[in-house]
């Protein structure tokens, strides 16, 4: 995840709960991906900041540091520079292409070639450690098609080299609407004041955030003719209590839809409320999690070095 903006329920719903759930399953590396956010003017303090807040919510989800490797992508000079020997295989036409290229560039008068090679900095990050796996959503599988595309023809000019991460992804979360905008994704750079719940709001704004949301204009819940408002709301709630189909809508139908909010905000402040307790208990230690951000670097160098040397090897660079 980039270090950017405020982690929502969104991200915790749709890819860090998943991770939780699969991590003792895989050889699992979690990276915070700064080099990525830095494609776009990042203020450095707030940079560094989010960084640290980040971990510590990987930890408060309950990333064990034990069994997996937490790291900071540019604490591992690797990436940059396997993403470097990428580039120069990589035709231009493939990343203007990209949809997310495409959607952030029409945004903006001027953009950064590092928005360009984005994808190929994200290719970088997988084909460094040799992953066969990459738990990622529906809306990364054009980058990670890329990132396929990219190892079959490095491969394909210098010899077998990377192994190329299998298109078959573990089952990925809820995916999470927008609440001013139930027809889009909630998103972290969105600017809309009640567009969504971040993971450490306090009660009463989740109270506020979830009471403004969109719904439609029928007058109570209805299983059958729900809009998309009341069925992403309805989703949330039964992604963070677990109830099956039949409870919901044993509990729901004909709910008038200031209560079904009522029920969604409590039901999320209840869940994030020993989530946060962790997070406070955590970031108290910086000494910790400056400790675990090391030791996650350290335990994924030797795995990446080794990729690069070979990869240098492989193109005839000096080594």
């Amino acid at each position: 995840m980039q270090p950017t903006g405020n982690l929502h329920i969104g991200n915790y719903l749709g890819a860090l709960k998943n991770w939780v759930r699969i991590q003792h399953d895989y050889e699992c590396i979690f990276c915070i991906v700064d080099l990525h956010a830095v494609t776009v003017y990042q203020d450095p303090a707030e940079l560094r900041a989010k960084i640290i807040e980040i971990a510590a919510l990987y930890l408060a989800a309950g990333i064990d540091p034990k069994d997996c490797a937490i790291m900071v992508q540019s604490a591992v000079p690797a990436h940059a520079e396997l993403a470097w020997m990428l580039t120069c295989v990589t035709p231009i036409g493939w990343l203007e292409r990209m949809t997310q290229f495409k959607a952030k560039s029409a945004k903006q008068e001027s953009i950064g070639d590092g928005l360009l090679q984005y994808p190929v900095l994200m290719a970088a990050d997988i084909l460094l450690y040799q992953a066969g796996i990459v738990p990622v959503g529906e809306d990364q599988a054009q980058h990670l098609e890329l990132t396929r595309d990219i190892a079959q023809r490095f491969n394909s000019l210098y010899s077998d080299t990377f192994v190329v991460p299998g298109t078959s992804l573990p089952t990925v979360g809820a995916r999470v609407m927008g609440l001013d905008d139930p027809t889009q994704k909630m998103s972290k750079s969105a600017t809309g004041l009640n567009h969504a719940v971040a993971l450490l709001d306090p009660p009463d704004k989740i109270r506020k955030t979830i009471m403004r949301a969109t719904t439609d204009s029928s007058p109570a819940v209805d299983f059958d003719t729900a809009g998309p408002g009341v069925l992403n709301l309805l989703s949330i709630y039964q992604a963070f209590s677990g109830e099956p189909d039949g409870a919901m809508k044993a509990k729901f139908t004909g709910l008038r839809y200031g209560d079904l909010k009522k029920q969604v905000a409590e039901m999320v402040i209840a869940y994030l409320e020993p989530f946060q307790q962790r997070y406070r208990e955590i970031t108290a230690d910086p000494a910790y999690l400056a400790a675990i951000l090391r030791d996650g670097a350290e335990r994924v160098a030797p795995i990446a070095n080794s990729t690069v040397a070979t990869v240098k090897q492989r193109m005839g660079l000096y080594t």
